[in-house]
């Protein structure tokens, strides 16, 4: 039986990636750790990709803009266009649709994108809302990077901190959980990273500043997009568990649950992989973005290394955010 979230990587390979066709086309193809294709017309090319949000109900709509453009942005394009499908429990009132479209709205409009269409539903098939968006982008050809571009030798960076998508749907879908044990300030302060979602911004600066891959950090959170982005690269990657930024609110909400937060989703934060740190480092920084180096792409196999214990790279086969609703739900 499969489990509930994304399916892993082995099941994939065997029965999805193997049947997707091959067009010359094509710059990008559908593999491990790839969020987008890209479709070369001359000299330029179009981004195109697609994400479901099933894990929350707060924020819905902005979650649903922003979490598909910042798989563009990773690819080093510029998201211009949004399809929105909205599948809608049964019983939901024209209040939480509109809730639901004013939040994308003003998502969209916030990184100058454009929702163009897509497709809105009650079903019986969910028993809460989900969103699909599918955003289309544009990047000059030579400008694509792909997930797969890092190579052995090169930093490690992220921007932000870790699990703050997590962070946030946990605060906002169970506030009165956390209320009683952590306090309505920091409670608050976990909601409002709901704010920090897109990494639109962080994409652009790091492109500019020479990034040769990034990735957006989503299910399986720090630790799984990082082993995501060797495993394109056909690489390991050497992560540095010390380094990596964790805010005192995400470090409370997962305290509460024993959950990990580098195994929580993660959007918001940015991977990028440089074969100049200090310069990358130095314009997130001037673009007031908040980076850290936490690891370096090696030869061979995948590390953790925490103090002077350095042990092989393991992640989560599901993300935290499902084990934390499993734990809520007792």
């Amino acid at each position: 039986m499969i489990p509930i979230g994304k399916v892993p990587v082995d099941i994939l390979q065997r029965h999805v990636y193997q049947r997707l066709g091959r067009r010359v086309d094509f710059l990008v193809h559908a593999r491990v750790g790839e969020d987008c294709a890209v479709l070369f017309f001359g000299e330029n090319a179009c981004i195109a990709t697609t994400d479901p949000l099933t894990g929350a109900t707060g924020h819905l709509g902005r979650l649903a803009v922003h979490v598909a453009c910042n798989d563009v942005a990773a690819t080093g394009g510029e998201p211009v266009a949004l399809l929105l499908n909205l599948l809608l429990r049964p019983g939901v009132t024209e209040t939480e649709l509109r809730e639901i479209m004013r939040d994308a709205g003003a998502a969209a409009a916030s990184i100058g994108v454009e929702i163009v269409g897509g497709h809105t539903e009650v079903t019986d098939a969910v028993s809460r809302h989900v969103a699909v968006a599918t955003a289309i982008g544009r990047a000059p050809r030579d400008g694509i990077l792909s997930t797969g571009n890092a190579r052995s030798g090169q930093a490690l960076i992220m921007t932000k901190a870790a699990g703050l998508q997590g962070t946030a749907i946990l605060a906002e879908e169970h506030g009165g959980f956390f209320l009683g044990r952590l306090g309505d300030e920091v409670v608050t302060r976990a909601q409002s990273f709901v704010d920090e979602i897109s990494v639109v911004r962080d994409g652009c600066v790091a492109a500019d500043a020479g990034a040769v891959a990034m990735h957006d950090a989503t299910e399986g959170g720090i630790l799984g997009a990082s082993l995501e982005m060797a495993l394109g690269a056909a690489c390991g990657v050497e992560v540095w568990m010390d380094r990596i930024p964790v805010r005192a609110e995400t470090d409370a909400v997962c305290g509460a649950l024993g959950i990990d937060p580098l195994g929580l989703v993660s959007s918001g934060s940015l991977l990028i992989a440089t074969p100049d740190a200090p310069r990358m480092l130095a314009a997130l920084q001037r673009a007031d973005v908040a980076a850290a180096e936490i690891g370096r792409f090696v030869d061979g196999a995948s590390w953790s290394v925490a103090g002077c214990e350095r042990r092989p790279l393991e992640t989560y086969a599901r993300d935290e955010l499902w084990r934390a609703f499993e734990l809520l739900a007792r």
